[in-house]
């Protein structure tokens, strides 16, 4: 379904895209939408990364490098030594002169950051620190007699993945280097997953696969905003008008939209720090959530999450009822509290809020951990969620 259709909605699922980065999907029973309100999931698709720069071909020393901009507050010191890969958006001008745009994947180790030998800085472990524009710069080839052309080289891939589509002309791009290491399932027990952006294509998909498998009895709504770890201030964002668009398509005039956002509740899910075992100063003594323990409900009194005891009860007697455990988790007071899509989406639309999120560990990293049974319990308690009462 387009944003830009005449919608003549029957009951059953649909779903809407916004910049190909964001999508609310939902589900329509034969019912009425202003009594039942929606139970709405809410997320977001984008992690911190290395992202290309407009010119990013750099000559230095012999090699050809590729200049990268910092997206998000990313823990930089995990990229060193990786097999890095790119992908993204390409856009480009058709042999007709029509702007068009498609995904690419490179899926092979084509560049890296190689760390400065111990032997060149011996002070390494003790003080080492990482400049964003210097240090963080990824190496891609020896540099040949040739100028390297980036933008042939997403025309062949373009050509690779898509065929022959009549390209004239690369004009943009939005591409961002990650970690070729696949995902894994590890601890002697394999009791952790592993994986590049579990923040948060984890809620991402336990929100999806819970809307698939609901039984379509409620109004049901998935959200999931880019543009998360940067603000969310953009048209694809959280403080964007995506959601409160749809919603208003939905109902048709301010008092439904009002009367619908009254009846409604959601569930803002986002990872949460679990309690790393060689830092636990660093948690309140009774808020230090474990891994496979449960969802947590994530708390702060100056609304940097929006949960409050009415929506926080309301999550745990949902994880009740499905006998699943649940955790909580406040911020040191001595600490400053990051945030979630929740705050910005109560305040936008006037939706009833909790904030909730897997334990893991490493936020923000290129590799993070969580539990192996963490998502599964939130799947169960969304999948309960989407078939409760109000």
């Amino acid at each position: 379904m387009r944003i830009d259709d005449i919608w003549e909605l029957c009951p059953g699922k649909y779903y809407v895209l916004r910049n190909d980065s964001s999508l609310i999907a939902f589900s329509l029973p034969d019912m009425d939408l202003l009594t039942e309100g929606f139970r709405m999931v809410g997320a977001h698709t984008d992690s911190p990364c290395l992202k290309i720069k407009p010119s990013p071909v750099v000559n230095s020393c012999g090699y050809i490098q590729l200049g990268a901009e910092i997206y998000g507050g990313v823990l930089l010191n995990p990229w060193f030594d990786r097999d890095l890969s790119v992908a993204g958006r390409v856009t480009f001008s058709s042999a007709m002169g029509v702007i068009e745009s498609r995904l690419i994947d490179f899926r092979r180790p084509m560049a890296i950051i190689p760390s400065l030998a111990i032997h060149l800085d011996r002070t390494a472990n003790e003080e080492r620190r990482v400049n964003a524009q210097t240090d963080m710069v990824p190496v891609l080839m020896l540099a040949e007699d040739e100028d390297l052309s980036f933008q042939q080289l997403l025309q062949d891939q373009l050509m690779q993945e898509h065929g022959d589509i009549g390209i004239g002309k690369i004009l943009d791009y939005e591409l961002s280097l990650y970690d070729c290491q696949a995902p894994a399932i590890g601890g002697f027990k394999g009791q952790f997953i592993s994986s590049a952006r579990l923040d948060n294509l984890v809620s991402c998909y336990v929100g999806l696969k819970a809307l698939l498998d609901s039984d379509d009895s409620k109004p049901s709504m998935l959200v999931c905003f880019d543009h998360e770890e940067v603000g969310s201030a953009s048209f694809s964002g959280a403080q964007g008008p995506f959601l409160q668009s749809v919603l208003q398509r939905l109902t048709g005039s301010p008092e439904s939209l009002t009367r619908l956002v009254h009846r409604s509740l959601m569930v803002s899910c986002d990872n949460a720090h679990g309690i790393h075992p060689n830092y636990a100063q660093k948690h309140d003594d009774n808020h230090r959530p474990v891994l496979n323990h449960g969802p947590v409900i994530k708390i702060n009194a100056n609304q940097r999450y929006s949960t409050n005891s009415e929506t926080g009860a309301m999550f745990r007697q949902l994880c009740e009822q499905a006998d699943v455990p649940v955790q909580d988790f406040v911020m040191r007071s001595d600490m400053a509290c990051g945030s979630t899509i929740g705050p910005i989406t109560a305040t936008e639309v006037g939706v009833r809020t909790v904030d909730v999120g897997v334990p893991q560990w490493a936020m923000h990293s290129i590799r993070e951990t969580c539990g192996a049974s963490d998502p599964y319990y939130l799947y169960q308690v969304l999948k309960g969620f989407y078939a409760s009462s109000l």
